[in-house]
C-alpha cells in the first residue's frame, strides 16, 4: 500500500514535469514528540523563498502551494515585477493577508479536491 502511494506520487510528479512544471521537492523530516508520537515537518519556507527569487527570471507565472503569510513579501515582489502569482492553499489554514493578496488567483485545495479526481 505504501509503495503504491509512493509510485502514484512519482507518476504524478513525472507528469507535471512532462507538462512543463519545474518541481523542487524536499523530503519530509520526522520528529519524535514527547508523547512518543511522530510529527512530520518539511521546513521548506526558506527553500521556497530562495528558489522563487533565484528562478524569477525563468518564469512568468508561479503557483505557490502554501498559504503561509511569511511568503507575502516575496509574492508581492514577484507580482510587482510582472509575474502572475497563483496561490494554492488549504482554505481555513491560509493566512488572511495571502488570500487578500491573491484575490481571484487563490485556489483552495479543499474545494479543488471535490472537483479533481486522478483517473488512471
Amino acid at each position: 500500500m505504501l509503495f503504491d502511494r509512493h509510485l502514484q506520487r512519482v507518476r504524478f510528479y513525472l507528469k507535471l514535469e512532462k507538462f512543463g512544471y519545474k518541481l523542487f521537492l524536499k523530503p519530509v523530516k520526522f520528529y519524535k514528540q514527547d508523547d512518543g508520537g511522530m510529527k512530520k515537518k518539511a521546513n521548506c519556507d526558506v527553500d521556497l523563498a530562495f528558489h522563487l527569487m533565484k528562478e524569477r527570471d525563468n518564469f512568468n507565472r508561479v503557483i505557490v502551494l502554501s498559504g503561509d503569510g511569511d511568503f507575502l513579501p516575496v509574492l508581492k515582489f514577484l507580482k510587482e515585477t510582472g509575474k502572475e502569482v497563483i496561490v494554492l492553499g488549504r482554505g481555513a489554514r491560509t493566512a488572511k493577508e495571502i488570500r487578500q493578496f491573491a484575490g481571484s488567483n487563490f485556489r483552495d485545495f479543499e474545494y479543488l479536491e471535490t472537483k479533481i479526481r486522478y483517473l488512471e
